[in-house]
């Protein structure tokens, strides 16, 4: 009796028309490059899924049933569809899709740093909503890789790697008190009420942040409305406020009255790690976690500062990791 359904597998497919083409079990595992073993494997396989009998042997090779000779167009037709779409695929240069929270923080540089160095590399960049998006997307396809502050458990399927450190600043304006200092020990924050009007309930930075005022008596205050860098920019200048969520590198709007000030004693570091599905098989991913994991300077307790649970993934340089390789077993 036949089953209801049944999930073929194109391979044992394949198998039946190579049988079907070259007569003899022996031949067809030749072309195929497989064992006679194995490709009578898979015809059994087939025939089971299939609940007929496909072929009976003669002197003259391996004939087809009744069956067989009634399933031969459709698989024919299967193989030639599955080879099409592999064919389109493998001749597509598809761009090497990166999501970053946002253009004006570090891991633009980083991804630019990156396309620099490869020769005839497409890259797309897309912002999201960090972690919280970024993780479906990998999962999805939609993108290739994330880089994003590592925060909780990850899904069983999505790899990381310290990316990099980025040292916080505060922005003051002109007139604040801390305006003329060069750097600002972070010890003078203490008792102090810093504003991040895009500090998001939730998200991995609001996380940090919400340490790091813990760990120095820092009060975050992320009253909005977000209205984006011009305007956070815009309302430190008119005021005593000071602004947080800066970093080193932060593409910060020009503002003839306001100033960026780097924290020390410790340094408190942003950590941003590189994200990946294990199962993306992007011909460029592996290059890219090749280059962030060369280019990774790790953290120095000594004089930085990051949450207890972002400094073990971050101490140590990490192992060279590869993606996978189209032709690994998954």
């Amino acid at each position: 009796m036949r089953p209801a359904t049944a999930d073929l597998d194109i391979a044992t497919v394949r198998a039946f028309v190579a049988v079907t083409e070259d007569r003899y079990f022996s031949e067809a595992a030749s072309r195929l490059g497989i064992s006679q073993q194995a490709i009578s494997k898979r015809i059994a396989k087939l025939e089971a899924d299939l609940g007929v009998r496909l072929f009976f042997r003669t002197r003259t090779g391996a004939d087809l049933t009744e069956d067989g000779r009634a399933f031969l167009h459709h698989a024919r037709a299967l193989v030639g569809i599955a080879d099409q779409a592999l064919e389109t695929l493998s001749g597509r240069r598809r761009s090497l899709r990166v999501d970053v929270l946002d253009t004006r923080l570090a891991s633009v540089d980083v991804i630019r740093g990156f396309h620099q160095s490869v020769e005839n590399l497409a890259i797309e960049i897309t912002t999201s909503n960090g972690l919280r998006s970024a993780r479906g997307a990998l999962a999805h396809g939609s993108v290739d890789a994330a880089l994003a502050r590592v925060s909780g458990t990850l899904e069983e399927d999505l790899r990381y790697i310290p990316a990099y450190l980025e040292p916080l600043h505060v922005l003051v304006g002109r007139d604040h008190a801390l305006a003329d200092q060069r750097q600002v020990e972070i010890e003078r924050l203490a008792g102090s009420t810093v504003w991040m009007p895009g500090n998001a309930p939730g998200s991995e930075w609001a996380d940090y942040y919400t340490a790091l005022g813990a760990a120095f008596d820092i009060r975050i205050d992320a009253s909005g409305p977000d209205f984006g860098w011009d305007y956070f920019v815009e309302e430190i200048s008119a005021g005593e406020r000071i602004g947080l969520g800066v970093t080193e590198r932060t593409r910060v709007p020009r503002h003839p009255s306001t100033v960026q000030i780097p924290i020390v004693d410790p340094v408190p570091v942003y950590p941003c790690a590189l994200l990946w599905h294990r199962q993306n098989h992007h011909p460029v991913l592996g290059q890219l976690i090749e280059y962030v994991t060369k280019n990774f300077r790790p953290f120095d307790p000594r004089h930085e500062w990051l949450p207890e649970p972002d400094r073990a993934a971050f101490t140590a340089p990490p192992k060279s990791v590869h993606a996978p390789s189209p032709n690994q077993a998954r």
